[in-house]
This record gives structure tokens, C-alpha cells and sequence, in this order.
């Protein structure tokens, strides 16, 4: 299978050395880098919808915004006039939509041009700009550009880093992204409670500045584990002496496109969760405790890491027991899987409201709502990315795992589309939405499974996945 163009190449790679729970030490060194990127994205992500719809938006103050009217005017000639939670749904939904766009490019100029770990680097700087930026409500355009422009370097060559770590029939590459993405959820499970506290309870830019310092801790870690990265290819080497496509493997790019846009299905109902979600929160959920305290809306979000970090050893577990008996479902089956389980999470949402009527909904319905997502995140995300990684040809490696983040770029921007039902429609009418929308992505899996695997060449010895 092809895999990325320095895995191939023992001189390119690092030993894979047995130094860090089975796995090379570059892998733990990328791990806490994302960590705590991941740390600063989602600490601004939790405060974003709410700061907007609560504060920035409002009259007296969006009037400081640089630019702001002109951005609000061009989102309305495309998407007709919006309130202001659907206003700040569709901004939240187009920058998370972007954030995950501009890895491609990324990708290209870390293959190609400046090198992956530059990239890196200059990525996380831009980020850290960003957030610190965002302190200031004139800045809020700029800063939201800064973000973007970080992430699309960022993006793909830090998760291109994790393959290049390992030669091209090493049997523990989902492993490696299964830890790659416990480290998103560990950074994503502590940022709501720093930054989201900080920004709900002392001031929104409280949280904000919090996100910018885990940006440059998250810069001292990946310069500290330096040595132990893949090492880039001399420039000459990128320009000269590259991977050609080969053919057939154009072929393979349309069809990793269209697998990526089912996943988009996935990330349309997952990134409701950081966007219309937490509105219902505030305004349909019983989040009263004794003491007369009352729990965060972004605590919520927390939750919603935690409980990936709590199933991650449990389902790699189960993945092993099922690999032993030769019944583990295939990558595929696992992704169709993972959507199924977000279709039951999002319709026990419409159920809580339903039978809360006009009054509030119980907290066990959002808990549990947050269980089943943390499933299906583990069946979907780290095992749609390593297939990527494997199956993508090498000239285009990481251009590809960059592309990885399409599906996530389309998912944004139609959750943000959707967030406009919200209103209209009512909370059980649009989370059955959603089930609808995640029930879609498996059965397109499904019908298209066999096609799958004869171009991406799926067939063949499992992966290990611990």
C-alpha cells in the first residue's frame, strides 16, 4: 500500500525504535505538540459562538468590529438575512469550514516548498498571533484570518509527521493515529475548563489569552523533540527529485476525495457541537446544581473529549478481542459504524426535548448524548485519517492527509447552513435532522464499500491497532 514518501525511505525516517509505549519518540513529542494546539483551537472554539451571539454581535459593540459590515453584507447576499445566533452560526460554520480548507495548500508547501517541519512552525506562530489578537474586538477579522492561515500550515504536516515516522508495511500506523488523536482529546478535554472558565466567568478575552499561551507551549515541545522528527528532504531533493504519480493513482486521489466527502456527513453533525449545541445548552438544559451553582456550558465540551480519552483504551481493546477472533470490522465498516453511533447520539437529544416539553432537559440527556459521540469519534476520525495516510499516493502524501481535512471544511460550513433550522424548526425537529444527515453517511458507506477497496487496494493482512 502507499504510504508517505519518507516512510518509504529508512534514510528519511527515524529508527522506530521501541521508546515510547511501542513507538518511535517522535511520535510522543507530535502527540504533546498537538496537545496543546489542539488546547488553544478548541479553548477559542468553546467561547467562540457564545462570545459572538452574546457580545460581539450585539448592537453598541459588533459597530467596533474593523470590517465587520462588509463581511456581514456578503454572507447575506449568499445565505439571505440572518439573525444574530444565525449570524454567528454561519461565521462560527465558514471559519471552521476554512480552518480545515487550507491544510491542502498547506500540505503542498510542506511537501514541496519550505518543508514540513517549517511549516509546522510558522504555522503555530501565525496561531499564536491569532489568539492573542483575538483580545481586542477591532482585531477580530484579522485574527480570525491569523488562525486560519496557522491551522492550513499546521494542519496536515503535523499529522503527515506521525506516518513519516514509520516504514511503509508498519503494522502499527492506526496505533500511532489512534494516539494521535487521544492527544487532540486531551488537549480538547482541558481547554474548556481553562479557557471556557475563564472566558465565561472573568472576561471573554481572559479565555482568549489563555488559548495563545498553550499555542506557544505547544512551539517549545516540537522544538524541544527536534531530533527525534522525520528529517525534511533537502530543498533541492523536493523540487528535483520528488515522487512522480504513477498511474493509476490519480484514480485513487477522486476516490479518497469521495470517501472524504462521506465523512463530510460525519463532521456536519460532530461540529454541531461546538456550534448550535451549546446554544441549547444555555437555553433548553437544566444545568443547575446544589449550592445554587449552575455547571458551564463549556464544561459540556470538556465532557466531550473526557469521554473519548475514557473509550480510547476500551475500543482499542475491543478492536484487538475482535482481531484475535477475525471478526474486527474493516476500516470502512468501522467509519459506517461511527456514523450510525452519532445518528443515536443526536436522536437522543431530540427525544430529551420531546419529553421535556415546554419545560427543560434533564443533564443525564446531554451526558449521555456526549458517550455515544465519544464512540463514534473513535470509529470515525483516527481510522478515516490513517487510511488516508496509507492509501494516498506518494507524490502527493501529504497534500492528501492535508485533504484529509476536507471533509471536516465541508462539515463546517454545512453545519453552520443548518444552524439557520434551528429557530425555525425546534430543537426536535432539527436534531432529527441530523440523525437523518449522520444515517446518510452509512449507507453511503455501505453501497460503496466494495469500490472502496478495489481502488485504494484495501484488501489484504489487518493493521494492528495496538
Amino acid at each position: 500500500m502507499n504510504t508517505i514518501a519518507e516512510a518509504s525511505s529508512p534514510a528519511a525516517a527515524p529508527a522506530a525504535s521501541a521508546e515510547f509505549f511501542g513507538h518511535p519518540r517522535g511520535l510522543a513529542y507530535i502527540a504533546f505538540t498537538e496537545a496543546w494546539e489542539r488546547f488553544s483551537f478548541y479553548g477559542m472554539q468553546a467561547l467562540l459562538v457564545l462570545y459572538m451571539s452574546g457580545y460581539l454581535l450585539q448592537p453598541g459593540v459588533v459597530e467596533q468590529v474593523a470590517g465587520f459590515a462588509g463581511l456581514r453584507a456578503a454572507i447575506e447576499a449568499v445565505f439571505g438575512t440572518l439573525s444574530t445566533q444565525a449570524l454567528a452560526a454561519q461565521i462560527f460554520g465558514l471559519y471552521i469550514g476554512l480552518v480545515y480548507f487550507v491544510p491542502i495548500f498547506g500540505g503542498l508547501l510542506g511537501d514541496h516548498v519550505m518543508g514540513r517541519r517549517r511549516a509546522v512552525l510558522l504555522g503555530a506562530a501565525a496561531m499564536a498571533i491569532g489568539h492573542f489578537l483575538m483580545a481586542f474586538e477591532t482585531a477580530f477579522l484579522p485574527a480570525l484570518a491569523a488562525l486560519i492561515v496557522g491551522s492550513g500550515l499546521l494542519k496536515g504536516n503535523l499529522a503527515a509527521q506521525v506516518g513519516a515516522l514509520y516504514s511503509k508495511d508498519d503494522r502499527r500506523r492506526d496505533s500511532a493515529y489512534t494516539a494521535y488523536c487521544t492527544a487532540i482529546n486531551v488537549g480538547a478535554f482541558i481547554a474548556p475548563l481553562v479557557c471556557g472558565t475563564l472566558g465565561e466567568f472573568y472576561g471573554w478575552h481572559y479565555g482568549f489569552g489563555a488559548a495563545g499561551i498553550g499555542m506557544l507551549i505547544g512551539i517549545v515541545i516540537y522544538l524541544a523533540g527536534a531530533k527525534h522528527l522525520p528529517a525534511d528532504r533537502p530543498r533541492d531533493a523536493r523540487v528535483h527529485d520528488r515522487p512522480r504519480m504513477q498511474p493509476g493513482d490519480l484514480r485513487k486521489v477522486l476516490v479518497i476525495l469521495l470517501l472524504l466527502a462521506i465523512t463530510a456527513l460525519f463532521w456536519t453533525v460532530q461540529t454541531q457541537v461546538w456550534n448550535t449545541y451549546p446554544v441549547w445548552l444555555r437555553d433548553q438544559v437544566d444545568r443547575s446544581l446544589p449550592f445554587d451553582l449552575t455547571l458551564p456550558v463549556t464544561w459540556f465540551q470538556a465532557l466531550d473529549s473526557l469521554t473519548v480519552l475514557l473509550f480510547a483504551p476500551l475500543v482499542m481493546f475491543l478492536w484487538r478481542r475482535q482481531a484475535q477472533r477475525g471478526a474486527e470490522p474493516s476500516d470502512l465498516g468501522k467509519i459506517a459504524l461511527g456514523c450510525g453511533f452519532f445518528a443515536i447520539a443526536c436522536l437522543l437529544l431530540s427525544v430529551g426535548q420531546w419529553l421535556a416539553g415546554a419545560g427543560r432537559v434533564p443533564v443525564g440527556w446531554p451526558i449521555l448524548f456526549h458517550f455515544i459521540c465519544a464512540a463514534s469519534y473513535l470509529y470515525v476520525a483516527p481510522i478515516a485519517l490513517a487510511l488516508v495516510s496509507r492509501a494516498a499516493p506518494p507524490a502527493v502524501n501529504a497534500m492528501m492527509v492535508g485533504s484529509y481535512y476536507l471533509g471536516l471544511f465541508v462539515g463546517g460550513i454545512a453545519s453552520g447552513w443548518l444552524a439557520r433550522f434551528y429557530e425555525p424548526l425546534g430543537p426536535v425537529m432539527f436534531w432529527m435532522l441530523h440523525v437523518l444527515v449522520a444515517v446518510a453517511g452509512s449507507l453511503s458507506i455501505l453501497v460503496l464499500r466494495r469500490m472502496f477497496v478495489r481502488v485504494l487496494e484495501l484488501e489484504g493482512p489487518r493493521t494492528a491497532t495496538a
